[in-house]
């Protein structure tokens, strides 16, 4: 008998984390509305890294979602038995990225080894990084950074196009989480895609990273959707929670990403500050418009 539990809405209004911890997703919001079927829901497990992998994927798929992403190969493999798939395939490095020639070796096998892996379990999407502009006193330009970028996607991009996945690039904020990064505002992203001239590379569009930077998010979003294969989410300020403790509208963004046609994934990347599948199940709910 649950009559005496917190409903659903209660509990997502008063953000009531001590009455739902012991609640499964399931439990707690038995009564959410039916997903519509116009997003393609994942999540980014780091932001969940305290919850064992096997509870994370089992709650997030009674929610709905479809994806857990940035895992590696074994840990793809260990969802797969709760009906999930991995929307992006994790592994980049931030700070040592590619737009530093003496890093391509190194990104460029193991993105080599990663689109045979998605390719054969089903993942559409691999990350890539552009990386920091100073390293150890040494300052690569935004211009050189890209020329440098493009040369090595350009060497791995026919892999890419051969196994049909789509190798994606994300784009931080260098104001307040990467100080210094390169790939920090939407044009820089779209000009690199221009370069490499292939379907097969394209923009992770972190809707909290480009807002932080003074991005409009719906009017850069629509002008550049040509480009961007997913979509992350975050509050701003603070990136937590998506809902009104913080400032951007989350539904009405969403409207606007399904109204440009994207069937890719989108992805909460928020850090939760409270009960984290309460959270979860509020996100989903905001973002299946």
């Amino acid at each position: 008998m649950h009559d005496s539990l917190p409903t659903r809405r209660a509990a997502l209004k008063a953000g009531a984390a001590a009455a739902v911890t012991a609640l499964s997703a399931a439990e707690l919001f038995a009564d959410a509305p039916k997903l519509k079927g116009n997003v393609n829901h994942s999540l980014c497990r780091w932001c969940y890294g305290k919850i064992p992998l096997d509870k994370l994927a089992a709650e997030s798929a009674k929610l709905g979602y479809k994806s857990i992403e940035l895992l590696r190969p074994k840990e793809v493999l260990a969802i797969k038995p709760f009906g999930l798939t991995c929307a992006v395939l994790g592994g980049a490095d931030i700070v040592n990225g590619l737009n530093r020639e003496a890093n391509h070796p190194k990104i460029l096998k193991q993105l080599r080894e990663d689109l045979d892996f998605c390719a054969a379990n089903g993942v559409p999407t691999v990350i890539c990084m552009a990386g920091n502009r100073t390293i150890k006193g040494v300052t690569v330009s935004d211009e050189e950074g890209m020329e440098t970028c493009a040369k090595a996607l350009k060497q791995v991009v026919g892999l890419a196009e051969e196994k049909k996945v789509t190798i994606i690039m994300e784009g931080l904020n260098s104001r307040v989480d990467h100080k210094d990064y390169m790939y920090d505002h939407t044009l820089w992203g779209v000009e690199l895609c221009k370069k490499v001239g292939s379907d097969r590379f394209k923009l992770l569009w972190d809707i909290y990273h480009m807002a932080v930077m003074g991005e409009d998010v719906i009017p850069t979003l629509q002008k550049s959707q040509d480009y961007i294969a997913h979509y992350h989410t975050g509050g701003v300020p603070g990136r937590h929670e998506i809902d009104d403790t913080q400032t951007l509208k989350y539904a009405e963004i969403m409207k606007a990403i399904v109204a440009t046609g994207f069937k890719g994934y989108v992805a909460q990347e928020f850090i939760p500050k409270r009960e984290p599948f309460g959270s979860l199940a509020q996100a989903i709910q905001i973002c299946d418009v």
